[in-house]
């Protein structure tokens, strides 16, 4: 197995000087012949450090446009970045894209390192800055927590190499490594065409691509034509963790796609369902989710910090639900995103929703509810959490549950053959009848055999056959809860 370098994505509010940091961080790896030929932006690059005493001297970063391109790919299950540096200017501490940038990279489970910017200014306070994370529940070292911080100055230089180096140190304990006889597993990060034909920008996580070689993205297969590394040369083959640009394609690939070799596929994935796409949550799912995790993600944006508070300090009793984001501002393209990656609802307080999103929403399938009156909502998303608490009672008490697969009758009497999908069922045991997770009646176990011999209990994995009384309208399909 081979080291790989780590793959870092930077987040926060506009204009905190993450496009200063990323040219400063690149101007000074490349020389200036090299860093003035560069035309095509690839949306990634890699450097190298002066660092020996790590697993990898070497960094890619992935220059995004933001949160929203950074959780487009995590929605389309890809797990592209390692790391995310969450920058911030230190004169203005954190502001609302800040907080979105918070619940993204909360949302794709990684580690990360807060980067105070501008500290070369005078009026900065990082002090103030880790104190007002605490709200958002991010606890940097020094304030009870452990989430590293970097003090640096993206415009003169100072305290970049410290940062290189945490990224580093935090790399070598996540312990990223590939094999280059792997199948290949690589991610779309930007596409676009050109004089060149159809392009996408690539980040590489195992195997290797060569020229020449097939591969399949969703339903295309790619005969690689060339390959252009992010300083615009052409090379042969491509490496984990090497940003690269790659030609090939008839049809436009979707971001988030996933690259993987011929021998690795057996039946392309459809190009409407990619198999790596995430469902977001309806309120129906809701009886799905398994009793541990049942809880209804929500992402709910107002018109005010007020209304925020009073939302806030409302549903903080609440433990039937999981606030992702709660946030001032319209709903815009972001949260669909982060409701996609997070399978969360969308709940909108007197805020509007951009057409974008609107659209967005209708083709990620996320569900948007707007209201107007601030105690509709409320009591909408306790009725929700009430929901949830009964069907977590219920589970508690289930003791077993069956899946109806036949009915036939025998000498008059309605059999509905079934198989025990979870615990155990005894004769005479009270039963619950349940179509699309939707309860339909009650009734009683009054006969049970196992191959035509009567028993008093079937497990888990058993098939049997069953008689209640009174009788139901049951069908195939429907499934028996035996409840304490």
């Amino acid at each position: 197995m081979n080291f790989r370098p780590p793959i870092v994505a930077i987040l926060g509010h506009v204009d905190h000087g993450k496009t200063t940091l990323l040219d400063f961080i690149r101007q000074s790896n490349i020389t200036d012949r090299e860093y003035g030929g560069i035309t095509q932006k690839i949306g990634a690059y890699e450097i190298t450090t002066k660092f020996k005493d790590y697993k990898t001297n070497e960094i890619t970063f992935i220059d995004t446009p933001g949160h929203e391109a950074f959780t487009k790919l995590r929605a389309r299950g890809a797990n592209v970045a390692d790391i995310a540096l969450l920058l911030i200017d230190g004169k203005d501490s954190v502001m609302p894209q800040t907080e979105e940038s918070i619940s993204h990279i909360k949302a794709a489970k990684i580690p990360f390192i807060v980067v105070i910017n501008k500290i070369d200014l005078p009026e900065v306070n990082p002090d103030k800055v880790k104190n007002d994370l605490l709200k958002y529940e991010v606890m940097t070292e020094g304030k009870g927590g452990d989430v590293p911080v970097a003090l640096v100055s993206a415009k003169t230089g100072k305290g970049i190499p410290e940062l290189l180096e945490t990224i580093l140190f935090i790399a070598s304990d996540l312990k990223l490594t590939y094999d280059e006889k792997n199948p290949v597993q690589a991610y779309i990060i930007e596409t676009k065409k050109d004089r060149r034909g159809i392009v996408a920008s690539v980040i590489i996580k195992d195997g290797t691509i060569k020229i020449a070689d097939t591969v399949y993205v969703s339903d295309q297969k790619i005969k690689v034509k060339s390959l252009i590394n992010d300083l615009g040369k052409s090379v042969d083959h491509v490496s984990p963790s090497n940003p690269f640009e790659i030609l090939g394609f008839n049809d436009m690939p979707e971001v988030g796609g996933m690259i993987r070799s011929a021998s690795d596929v057996q039946s392309p994935p459809s190009s409407e369902e990619p198999a790596t796409e995430q469902k977001a949550l309806t309120l129906e799912d809701v009886l799905k989710i398994p009793v541990i995790e049942k809880k209804l993600p929500a992402i709910i944006k107002a018109d005010s910090q007020g209304s925020v508070e009073a939302i806030k300090n409302s549903l903080k009793d609440n433990t039937n639900l999981n606030i992702v984001l709660l946030a001032v501002g319209e709903i815009n393209k972001s949260d669909i995103f982060l409701a996609k990656a997070t399978k969360s609802i969308i709940i909108g307080f007197t805020v509007k929703t951009s057409h974008e999103a609107e659209s967005l929403a209708k083709q990620e399938k996320v569900i948007i509810k707007s209201y107007q009156i601030i105690y509709e909502l409320l009591d909408e998303l306790n009725e929700v959490a009430n929901l949830i608490k009964e069907k977590e009672e219920k589970e508690k008490n289930l003791k077993g549950e069956a899946q109806i697969l036949a009915n036939f009758i025998i000498e008059g009497e309605k059999i509905f053959g079934v198989n025990v999908i979870k615990g155990k069922i005894n004769l005479g045991d009270e039963i619950e009848v349940f179509r699309k997770n939707k309860p339909i009646g009650k009734t009683k176990l009054v006969s049970l055999k196992v191959r035509a011999k009567s028993v008093n209990e079937v497990k888990k994995g058993q098939e049997a056959g069953m008689i209640f009384g009174p009788p139901l309208d049951f069908s195939v399909g429907d499934v028996v809860k035996s409840i304490l």
